[in-house]
């Protein structure tokens, strides 16, 4: 049975790694990090007794500020694959915090690389970068050829750890993969993220649980798709002969606003009564369009997205509603009670 070391299994791409991962009969180990309470409420469905027999699902405590501890995990599991998806990864809080988001999202992964290269026994390596890493590009759609422009200090970091992940392939032959991937969403998403916070708030709207939504830049154009579909590419380039970079993105690019218009339209609402703009959540440089080239990844890793935008959405909305319903019942029993 093959076994896998993720990173930041407790978010979003960590979840549907995992559930990917078991289905493929692995071994899988997440970290997580000590705290005072549980976070792992996304991974819960996967989760079951370790004392049970045939449990394929670990939880190990580690940290990717501590070289030390970080060493200590692979020696121990000594997995043969390792997904680096643990990450400070929202964009606007990495200005507000920007030494944190380098020490986790850039020497992170270089400790992560220095303890794997230490190994007797090296596991092959996929490190989560973004297309955050473009910034303001001059060129539509970015492919892997494009030539970096960061504009926040997440996009710093992770152009850091993509040239540490090229350099410690080269250097040390390690098996070492980037996958680039652009935004990418789902019901499982964080509820600070522009895409959740929009159904989360738009259900609520819908159900007289909240009255309005505040946002900011309403015109920025991402390539959203469906987180997923993302994780067989992860896996996929790991099962390739030879390691190498590739761009993960639909090609099909939407703004915030367009986001809003399907949302709302799907609740059978209009935004624009609901809809408040802050300047509290515009960035200090914005990043006005991305638009990834998923070429490669469909000649190679014979890869291509399955959700449409429109489903997607549609997705999210529809989770969000449960949640939103179920609260409108307990505040009903509260007001009863």
């Amino acid at each position: 049975m093959p076994k896998a070391l993720i990173t930041g299994i407790t978010g979003q791409d960590g979840t549907y790694l995992a559930e990917l991962l078991l289905e493929k009969g692995y071994e899988v180990y997440g970290v997580v990090r000590r705290s005072s309470t549980f976070s792992t409420a996304r991974i819960e469905h996967l989760y079951r007794d370790p004392h049970e027999e045939g449990v394929s699902l670990h939880l190990v405590y580690g940290d990717l500020s501590d070289g030390t501890n970080i060493s200590a995990v692979l020696n121990e599991v000594q997995p043969d694959e390792v997904y680096n998806l643990g990450a400070q990864s929202h964009v606007r809080v990495s200005f507000d915090q920007p030494i944190y988001t380098v020490d986790v999202d850039a020497l992170g992964t270089l400790r992560l690389l220095e303890a794997i290269r230490a190994m007797q026994r090296t596991p092959r390596f996929y490190q989560a970068s973004s297309s955050e890493m473009y910034g303001q590009t001059a060129q539509s759609p970015q492919d892997e050829q494009m030539p970096f422009h960061p504009r926040s200090p997440y996009g710093c970091a992770k152009v850091y750890a993509f040239w540490q992940t090229v350099n410690y392939r080269e250097a040390y032959d390690l098996f070492a993969c980037n996958g680039i991937l652009f935004n990418h969403e789902s019901p499982r998403r964080g509820e600070t993220f522009v895409t959740r916070k929009i159904t989360r708030a738009a259900t609520r709207i819908k159900l007289g649980l909240q009255g309005a939504l505040f946002l900011g830049n309403l015109d920025a154009r991402r390539d959203w798709g469906f987180a997923g579909d993302y994780v067989r590419a992860m896996w996929s380039m790991l099962q390739k002969d030879q390691p190498d970079d590739y761009v993960i993105a639909t090609g099909e690019a939407h703004s915030v606003r367009e986001f809003l218009e399907e949302v709302f339209a799907y609740l059978e609402l209009e935004w624009e009564p609901y809809v408040k703009i802050d300047s509290r959540y515009f960035r200090p440089t914005e990043v006005d369009f991305l638009l990834g080239d998923n070429s490669k990844a469909r000649r190679e890793l014979e890869w291509e997205p399955t959700v449409t935008f429109k489903d997607l959405v549609r997705m999210m909305v529809d989770a969000d509603m449960k949640l939103a319903r179920d609260e409108a019942i307990l505040k009903e029993h509260g007001r009863n009670g």
